[in-house]
């Protein structure tokens, strides 16, 4: 059975009604985590809404005015999962979510291009393909792909573009003898009833159950980003079509003229005035690093020329790397003092030494790393690695402080 929105994709209304409801619950990234949601299970006489399948993402949109959250595929039905029941029987009518539909149709479509033209041109099979959130992928069956290539690939999409050629649907029986020219990577295993071909004249016919424009010239304009190295001998063709090409262009316009405020210079010197600057900066961390090499030398022998100084020296600094908290250590000596040395952000994340004595720093490294959040290790009277929060470092010191008056 062919659903509505295979029928006629460009339909964004659709009356229908409730078939079933059961109880469900679907996984969903909330915040960054995957969580259960609990919801129904609803299918309809019909719908405009795609389940997802054949690369090409679900429709989102209403019935009534419940939200569909998601739409999958069981066999010949489509499954519509919301977040209320519905009455068994009920007439609803549908609304999709008509932005997100013509991007997939937009995407769809002109991957079925670029596969045949790339075929054509070149002998590259598809072998798999991926509609993302902001751009979609074509594996090629070819370890590369020239820069020439993919401009003359680029070219020639277009070039069908303008041309306005129709995209058809044809349904076909499985045993007509007509399949065996089509194009197909195979159906799947809970296929059901006629087959879904997808033919742009004079270009492709495919089998595909995707949502897909009715003439090339509803595409707009292809974009071609550049290429991946993919799986073995893979090569990852990355492309936009239509809306997305003008939000690209867009959203590049807006960070060329946010670069040119913040460089001071013309769209086409952008390059060179970002090197520059990574080379200043990357001479400034240079000298940076040198002046913290000698600040280390000094606050070490600083500490050592101090006739009152105690068995215990401590310090934090923002600035800093493991080098420079080895170094003060080195220049103190550790046989006989206990060193407690933290850089990073006051209260935030950063990296910790403890050096002296072997049996004080094997005792109270692991109390340093649990106070600190952190994770490291020692050995030969040296226990360091990174933590978490620095909130707790005056506590950290104030404990290493009464261990050491407790050993005099």
């Amino acid at each position: 059975m062919a659903f509505q929105c295979q029928r006629d994709c460009y339909m964004q209304e659709f009356v229908t009604s409730v078939v079933a409801c059961s109880p469900g619950e679907m996984k969903q990234e909330i915040n960054g985590k995957k969580e259960t949601v609990k919801g129904f299970n609803v299918k309809l006489q019909d719908t405009i809404l795609f389940p997802e399948g054949g690369g090409q993402p679900d429709d989102h949109g209403l019935i009534g005015d419940v939200p569909v959250l998601r739409v999958t595929r069981q066999g010949a039905e489509a499954v519509h999962f919301v977040s209320s029941a519905l009455k068994v029987g009920q007439e609803v009518q549908l609304k999709v979510d008509w932005e997100r539909r013509f991007d997939h149709m937009q995407q769809h479509s002109g991957q079925h291009l670029i596969t045949a033209i790339a075929d054509s041109m070149f002998g590259y099979k598809t072998t798999s393909w991926e509609l993302g959130r902001q751009r979609s992928t074509i594996e090629l069956d070819t370890p590369s792909m020239k820069p020439a290539q993919m401009e003359a690939l680029e070219a020639a999409v277009n070039e069908k573009i303008r041309a306005h050629v129709p995209v058809a649907v044809q349904v076909l029986s499985l045993d007509d003898p007509a399949l065996e020219k089509v194009r197909s990577r195979g159906l799947p295993d809970d296929a059901a009833g006629p087959i879904r071909i997808i033919d742009i004249e004079g270009v492709d016919a495919n089998m595909c159950c995707g949502t897909h424009v009715s003439n090339l010239s509803h595409l707009q304009v292809i974009k071609l980003l550049g290429t991946e190295k993919g799986k073995k001998n893979k090569t990852n063709l990355l492309f936009l079509v239509g809306n997305r090409v003008l939000k690209y262009a867009e959203k590049s316009y807006s960070t060329e003229r946010s670069l040119v405020s913040l460089l001071k210079t013309g769209p086409d010197d952008h390059v060179d005035a970002v090197d520059k600057i990574q080379k200043t900066v990357k001479g400034l961390q240079k000298s940076n690093l040198g002046l913290l090499r000698d600040m280390a030398v000094l606050i070490g022998q600083n500490f050592k020329s101090n006739p009152e100084r105690g068995n215990f020296f401590t310090l934090h600094k923002k600035e800093g790397d493991n080098e420079f908290m080895s170094i003060i250590a080195n220049e103190i000596g550790t046989e006989e003092t206990l060193v407690f040395l933290t850089v990073g952000e006051e209260k935030g994340p950063g990296l910790f030494l403890l050096a002296g004595p072997s049996g004080k720093v094997s005792e109270l490294g692991p109390r340093v790393l649990e106070m600190l959040q952190g994770k490291g290790a020692g050995k030969n009277g040296r226990f360091q690695g990174k933590v978490n929060s620095m909130a707790r470092r005056g506590e950290v010191e104030t404990l290493i402080q009464e261990h050491c008056k407790n050993e005099q």
